[in-house]
């Protein structure tokens, strides 16, 4: 995995933990809310931590997409399971929350599942389906063009088929 990976992953991981931290700051400030009547829960978007905090979740979204667009969700789940270590750290030195240990053991026991997952490949490779399917790649097969008679491009010359 290259660099910049490494670096959308550990994005998701501290937009996540961050975000969730403001919105727990915000919330705070605006107290307890009723799902069932809208007008307290709009009234909560007034609060620039819980602005923030929607923010820095839109910034998860936006990297958690990325994530997902070059591996498998089972890789990324675990991969960025590192931002419970950050959002317990956020929580006890911002936040002053109390983490008991039971909660530590089960951070801990989460992110040791990283170890199980990050040795294996970050996408599930699909063989070609059944007899005779096509095993080139997308991109060795990106210029076909079922429209024209040869297959390729309009206005390309005729090449053999490679086997």
């Amino acid at each position: 995995m290259n660099f910049r990976k490494v670096l959308v992953l550990l994005s998701v991981a501290v937009f996540a933990a961050i975000g969730n931290a403001m919105l727990a700051r915000g919330m705070r400030d605006v107290g307890s809310i009723d799902i069932h009547h809208a007008t307290q829960v709009f009234s909560s978007l007034a609060n620039p931590w819980v602005i923030l905090g929607i923010l820095f979740l839109m910034g998860f979204m936006w990297t958690y997409m990325t994530a997902l667009s070059f591996a498998d969700l089972t890789y990324v789940l675990p991969a960025t399971a590192i931002s419970y270590v950050i959002m317990a750290l956020i929580s006890i030195f911002w936040l002053h929350e109390h983490v008991s240990v039971q909660r530590w053991g089960g951070i801990a026991l989460i992110v040791a599942g990283v170890g199980l997952v990050a040795g294996g490949p970050s996408r599930t490779e699909h063989p070609p389906a059944g007899p005779g399917a096509d095993s080139r790649t997308p991109s060795q097969t990106a210029d076909f063009h079922p429209s024209t008679p040869t297959g390729g491009a309009p206005g390309t010359p005729v090449q053999e088929k490679r086997r």
